[in-house]
């Protein structure tokens, strides 16, 4: 399977148009909610630098110091990269963890809002939707690179792995579970369930409840998967990501309890009237 295309020196990679589409389709799906709750969508449009910024950086970080089983056991490790700076770089080598692309992309959020005068709770549940719609198309990125397949499967919809692209220890195993395939569908029930609280359940929503939903489904999901992952990241005898998704859904989900359970119902968030000219 090809993985892009020569224009002249520069190889394309099928991998960045996907993400990039996938950037696109999520800012462009948050304009929407943006303007259905009567905001300026150019917000939303000038956060997406400062997101695709952050989300990269926070990606590959994840991916230099948490590198997948497969990676450390040819010696590349967190140490590894510490000790060859330049190739924390090489993003086109490959090696970005979703995780981090999350983190990275919040944090930038929030210094985005905090520079203009936003608000970042606000505006990150404008943006959740939209964000589940980009893991969505995204994780097709991996479908190209063959890459983000789980345990060995013969189910009508597994997917065929090439002999270059298996596992130490698979390589007479020519089929697997399609976890990207999973997590795409995953995200798209995340953005379904975000934009059906958005619109009719917006009486009992409180600012930051989609943030805090986002984060119970997706890890969620995300703990699950990774029980069929084959090449998890470890940190000693422990799959960090699964660790991380467990810890951020509980917390996520007692904090949406807490906040519902203390106050009383009738409590919304701000609507575009009592929020000012600024988001």
């Amino acid at each position: 399977m090809p993985t892009g295309f020569q224009i002249g020196p520069l190889f394309v990679h099928y991998y960045g148009i996907i993400l990039m589409l996938g950037a696109l389709a999520g800012a462009w799906l948050a304009s929407q909610v943006a303007k259905q709750k009567g905001y300026d969508t150019e917000i939303v449009w000038d956060a997406l630098v400062w997101v695709m910024i952050g989300g990269i950086i926070g990606a590959r970080l994840w991916h230099v110091f948490t590198p997948p089983q497969s990676m450390v056991d040819q010696g590349i490790t967190a140490a590894w990269y510490l000790m060859h700076p330049l190739d924390i770089l090489a993003v086109w080598r490959g090696g970005l963890g979703l995780p981090g692309a999350v983190i990275g992309g919040a944090i930038a959020l929030f210094l985005f809002c905090r520079r203009n005068k936003h608000d970042f709770l606000a505006l990150a549940d404008i943006a959740v939707p939209g964000l589940a719609l980009g893991q969505a198309i995204g994780r097709w990125g991996n479908f190209v690179n063959q890459e983000v397949y789980g345990a060995p499967s013969n189910l009508p919809w597994a997917v065929k792995i090439d002999p270059a692209y298996r596992l130490s220890g698979f390589e007479n195993v020519e089929t697997y579970h399609p976890l990207f395939l999973y997590e795409s569908l995953w995200s798209l029930l995340n953005m379904g369930v975000l934009l059906w609280l958005s619109r009719k359940q917006p009486e009992w929503l409180k600012k930051g409840d989609l943030l805090l939903v986002y984060l119970i489904i997706y890890p969620l999901g995300r703990f699950l998967l990774e029980f069929l992952r084959l090449d998890p990241a470890r940190v000693g005898l422990v799959n960090i990501n699964q660790l991380l998704m467990g810890l951020v859904a509980l917390i996520a989900a007692g904090a949406l309890a807490w906040r519902h359970l203390r106050r009383p119902a009738h409590e919304t968030p701000a609507s575009p009237t009592d929020k000012g000219s600024n988001l």
